[in-house]
């Protein structure tokens, strides 16, 4: 199975979200991350997802994504046109025997430190999938106490937009 990224331009009113997901569901794709936001217009929302799936069935589902009244505009990301980030909240216990080590580590991958007791450190990473997935698995080490992490976010590069293909 191939891992896609697809951000949907879509009006901003009640429903669309679960019209948009059903069919994601309904096709048996398996949506690893899901991001939602009002746009630089309030009027639009942005839903970049984040699927499991053949190529086929990717096809297929974007066909009907372009048939749907309340989408905008598709545009289906590929590795090399795009810069993406996710963000993660991660609480750690704070123990003084690791507290150090675990401190070093979050400097290594960037991560700041957003709240502190004696009893937790809290830090966020503003990263790749990627990475947060491998800091995550660096802390495991230790004692994590709670984990937050949003869905991807993404935007192509270069000076094309999602908003310069609308099928208003």
């Amino acid at each position: 199975m191939n891992r896609y990224t697809v951000a949907v331009l879509v009006k901003n009113q009640f429903g669309v979200l679960n019209r948009v997901t059903s069919m994601f569901r309904r096709r048996q794709f398996n949506i690893s991350a899901l991001t939602v936001s009002e746009t630089e217009s309030s009027e639009l929302s942005r839903i970049t997802v984040v699927f499991s799936g053949e190529e086929n069935s990717k096809r297929q589902l974007v066909d009907q994504l372009y048939k749907r009244p309340d989408g905008c505009s598709i545009m289906v990301y590929r590795d090399v046109d795009w810069v993406r980030c996710e963000l993660l909240l991660i609480k750690m216990e704070n123990d003084s025997d690791t507290r150090d080590d675990i401190r070093h580590a979050a400097e290594a991958f960037g991560a700041v430190i957003v709240d502190y007791s004696k009893d937790y450190l809290m830090f966020r990473l503003t990263d790749t999938s990627v990475r947060i997935d491998d800091f995550i698995d660096l802390m495991r080490d230790y004692t994590i106490l709670e984990i937050c992490r949003t869905g991807s976010v993404s935007l192509e590069k270069g000076h094309s937009t999602i908003r310069q293909v609308v099928n208003l």
